[in-house]
Formats: C-alpha cells, sequence, structure tokens
C-alpha cells in the first residue's frame, strides 16, 4: 500500500462541493470513480478541506491510499486520462509517508476571493466571479478587514450549518487589493469556519460600497450573532489556493 499526496485544480461549478452528497455529483466522488478505473480498488480520498457547491480550487491537497504498483506520474496521467471531461485535473502526484494526512497534517489554509468591479454583465467569467456594478473602495476594505484579523470569536460570520466544535478561529491575513476591475481579497488561517470567508467578503463589499463604516464591522464581530452579518457573498468569486505542510 501505498500513499500519495494529490495537488487538485477544479472548477466547482458543477458540484455539490468536495465531499460526497446524496443529491449530487462530487469533486472527492469523481476523482474516486477515476481511481477505481485505474486500479480496480475502492477508495477514499481524504482533502486539506471542504468546499460548498460552486466553490473553486487552484491547490487543494489531498491523499489516497493505492495498492497498485503504480509510479506518481503513471498514476497522475491515469487519473486525469479517467477525469475527462470532468473539470478537475491532478496537478501534481508524490509518494508521501504512511502517517502523513491532507487534513490533519496541514499547518495553514489559504483562500483567495476574486470580484469584478464593472457594471457590465459577466461573460467569460460566469460562474468564476462575483460582479458587483457599484464602484468599490479597496482600500477602505483592505483597512477595515484587519479588524477580522487575529484570535476572534467569528459566530456572526459562521453558518448555521457549521459543525466545528467552537467559533473562535485564529485569522493571520485578510488583505484586500484592487488589480484594474477586479478585487482580490487574500484570506489566510490554520482553519476557517463553514462559510467565514464568503460572510467576511459580503461585509467588506458592504464597506466598499460606503453602506457600511469600520465601526459596523467592528459591531458585526462584537455581537458573535449571525443576524449581524451584511451578506454572504456568492459561492462562484471563492478559490481555494494553498494548503501549507511542515
Amino acid at each position: 500500500m501505498t500513499r500519495f499526496a494529490l495537488t487538485i485544480e477544479f472548477d466547482g461549478g458543477p458540484y455539490m462541493g468536495w465531499q460526497w452528497q446524496d443529491h449530487g455529483p462530487s469533486v472527492q466522488g469523481a476523482i474516486e470513480e477515476a481511481i477505481f478505473k485505474t486500479t480496480g480498488e475502492k477508495t477514499l480520498v481524504y482533502s486539506a478541506g471542504r468546499t460548498d457547491a460552486g466553490v473553486h480550487a487552484l491547490g487543494m491537497r489531498a491523499h489516497v491510499d493505492v495498492e497498485k504498483g503504480l509510479s506518481p506520474f503513471r498514476l497522475m496521467e491515469a487519473i486525469n486520462a479517467h477525469l475527462r471531461p470532468h473539470p478537475i485535473a491532478i496537478l501534481h502526484c508524490e509518494e508521501v509517508a504512511d502517517d502523513w494526512h491532507a487534513r490533519f497534517s496541514c499547518i495553514g489554509r489559504s483562500y483567495q476571493y476574486r470580484i469584478l468591479n464593472r457594471r457590465a454583465s459577466l461573460t467569460l467569467e460566469k460562474g468564476r466571479v462575483w460582479r458587483v456594478g457599484p464602484h468599490l473602495d479597496a482600500d477602505a476594505m483592505h483597512a477595515a478587514a484587519q479588524i477580522l484579523v487575529g484570535v476572534h470569536d467569528f459566530t456572526t460570520f459562521r453558518s448555521t450549518a457549521c459543525q466545528s466544535a467552537s467559533p473562535v478561529k485564529s485569522l493571520e491575513r485578510l488583505n484586500v487589493r484592487r488589480e484594474g476591475q477586479y478585487i482580490i481579497i487574500e484570506a489566510a488561517a490554520l482553519s476557517f469556519l463553514h462559510h467565514q470567508v464568503r460572510s467576511m467578503v459580503g461585509c467588506l463589499v458592504a464597506v466598499g460600497l460606503g453602506r457600511w463604516t469600520a465601526n459596523d464591522l467592528q459591531a458585526a464581530l462584537d455581537a458573535a450573532d449571525r443576524s449581524a452579518l451584511a451578506e454572504n457573498a456568492p459561492p462562484e468569486g471563492l478559490y481555494f489556493v494553498r494548503a501549507i505542510y511542515p
């Protein structure tokens, strides 16, 4: 039995999220089916994090145990062949120690949220960004975002369906910048609550539009109450970027 670490890119639009679901297709299910077609083995693929329906990944990390004798390159090529035409690709595959775990060995995760700040409708980027028509003040958004950096009770920014044992998380970084018509929001932490990034983005957009001030964001954080949220940003602008390991 060999444990392989996978680096995965996917378009989350067609899926109900990473994890197996009874009511629709999942990224995990598609990859496990491709591995079965490659090896004839029923396997479980463990990821560094779960993504919601419509959320994308640039570099999701996962692992799988395989009995069949295959090199990492041959396994990657075979999985990719069986994944087509799914919008999922294995970018890298390597052998790792038997005790390496994509989720539990991970010491940091980063996400990126992309907003296209223009009045015109989406064409090429449909399903991959959140279009916000009115002008957003990226500098005000970044300044307000620093309120959320550090250790806080993030109940306001937590889905009611979140299964985390505690709403307290340590947010290492939350940066906002403008690149032409794009607003890029980057978040990094050891782990996140369900919907935390999307909820923070929704509140930062309220600041960028001038509907909220930094004080309003502080009040929402202090409230520790989901009803204090401005809005939950849609999933299509969110990307899992990177998982960090020792």
